[in-house]
């Protein structure tokens, strides 16, 4: 098999059969060997009755179907570990990205790269709500990793699936597959893709979704850094939290005995260490939340969705 077609769906029922048309007319002219497999993310329409008819008419249409609503990520988790392409491209089932850039996606691909990442230059979204928070998490994105793209949020890529062998995913984390890849030495290429508006249903992302892919990033972050020591990171922290103590009980002492103030009379410093303190533990104990969900999934081989059904698997 030499490539994958990895399509989660959620509601996207007037979608499937135009983006199923478009593929297929730009996969036979590449005259290679492809699968194309649609996940079903716990659709309520009939999403689901579409990719079957689909599947009923042709084999290389691959089904699995969600028992409820697990997310994009787990969609396209299910999808690469079901596919049997050497080339896997993840791609939105709202005829957004445009099939016709898989040629350019395949040609990028080589010796040289092993992740090609789409960048939706022109992206036909609302500036408001889309674009300018979209900008600004890849802006704050790049900084943190040191891998600079400039649309991470694109689902469109394309990866040798060696380079998926190893990468954990959960939460909105798909969005930081090329971080992953760069962090464990695989080249990545970033390419200007078409970015059609929205035709048919309604979008699935909210505003919300920022924060959570802000809180994912301290993650992987974290992971980078601390997963091997992270006594380095508590310990730092607890080290800086006694340094601060200190300098707030020198400055309690030097007021109470020459400045003339009582303890009780300063309560800036209190609540500055209060609100300091109550944020930082706070982030500490997500962290700490975060390794053990991923030892309660890991190390009893869990995945994070189930599957209802499966069609020619």
């Amino acid at each position: 098999m030499k490539l994958s077609i990895v399509i989660p769906c959620l509601n996207e029922s007037a979608n499937i059969k135009p983006l199923y048309r478009e593929l297929t007319n730009i996969l036979t002219e590449l005259q290679q060997d492809y699968e194309i497999i649609f996940i079903d993310d716990g659709s309520t329409d009939d999403s689901f009755e579409k990719m079957r008819e689909l599947a009923a008419e042709e084999t290389r249409v691959r089904i699995v179907q969600f028992r409820k609503t697990f997310g994009q990520t787990a969609a396209l988790t299910a999808g690469f570990h079901l596919a049997r392409g050497e080339i896997i491209i993840p791609m939105d089932g709202d005829l957004q990205n445009d099939p016709a850039d898989i040629p350019r996606f395949l040609a990028s691909l080589g010796d040289d790269c092993e992740v090609v990442s789409g960048w939706r230059k022109k992206r036909k979204d609302a500036l408001l709500t889309r674009k300018i928070p979209s900008w600004l998490a890849n802006k704050l994105i790049s900084l943190i990793s040191g891998v600079n793209l400039h649309d991470y949020g694109c689902t469109m890529k394309a990866y040798q699936k060696d380079v998926l062998r190893d990468i954990r995913l959960y939460g909105e984390m798909h969005r930081f597959i090329p971080i992953y890849a760069s962090w464990q030495g695989a080249r990545v290429k970033e390419i200007i893709v078409n970015h059609r508006p929205r035709k048919y249903g309604k979008t699935k992302y909210r505003l919300n979704r920022i924060i959570k892919v802000l809180l994912d990033l301290i993650v992987i972050k974290f992971l980078d850094k601390y997963s091997r020591n992270p006594i380095y990171l508590f310990g730092g922290f607890g080290l800086t939290s006694m340094l601060l103590a200190l300098i707030s009980f020198s400055l309690m002492i030097y007021y109470k005995f020459w400045g003339g103030k009582t303890f009780i009379a300063t309560p800036l410093p209190m609540l500055t260490v209060m609100f300091g303190l109550i944020g930082a533990v706070s982030i500490l104990i997500g962290l700490v939340a975060e390794m053990g969900t991923r030892t309660y999934y890991e190390s009893q081989k869990k995945e994070i969705y189930q599957i209802k059904e499966k069609i020619n698997f």
